[in-house]
């Protein structure tokens, strides 16, 4: 295979890992500020400070789209990652129930996908590659 179908290939992985890893936060945030007041009630119940909740709507909507576009996306992915494990950590620690566990493991394996991402970037086929490439010349 050719160096660039390689390329091309890795780009298009980059870019369909990302919009799939953002894909739950992007939703999840738009179901979070319909829902504000029962989120702020569940992280409460779990014993999360519910003023953390604005933190998080913020992380899941503007780094979802960062990491999208491929802009700031090793920082955003950075953040999600330490999200995902402190998620996992503060509402699925109780192992005894299958589905936390499981709840749990996602939380890790997401983490995981993340951290992949800040280590190779966005790829060529991102909105801030578009833009440096439209700068220079």
């Amino acid at each position: 295979m050719s160096r660039t179908a390689e390329d091309a290939i890795r780009d298009a992985g980059l870019l369909a890992g990302r919009l799939l890893l953002v894909f739950i936060f992007l939703h999840e945030s738009i179901g979070l500020l319909g829902n504000y007041a029962g989120a702020a009630a569940y992280m409460q119940k779990s014993g999360v400070p519910p003023l953390l909740l604005p933190a998080a709507i913020a992380l899941q909507l503007g780094g979802g789209l960062l990491v999208a576009t491929g802009i700031f996306s090793r920082c955003a992915a950075l953040a999600f990652a330490v999200f995902c494990v402190c998620t996992a950590i503060m509402f699925h620690w109780q192992f005894a129930d299958r589905n936390q566990l499981l709840h749990f493991q996602k939380d890790l394996a997401i983490a995981g996908g993340f951290l992949v991402l800040a280590c190779c970037g966005p790829g060529n086929w991102s909105l801030r590659r578009f833009l440096s490439r439209a700068k220079q010349g």
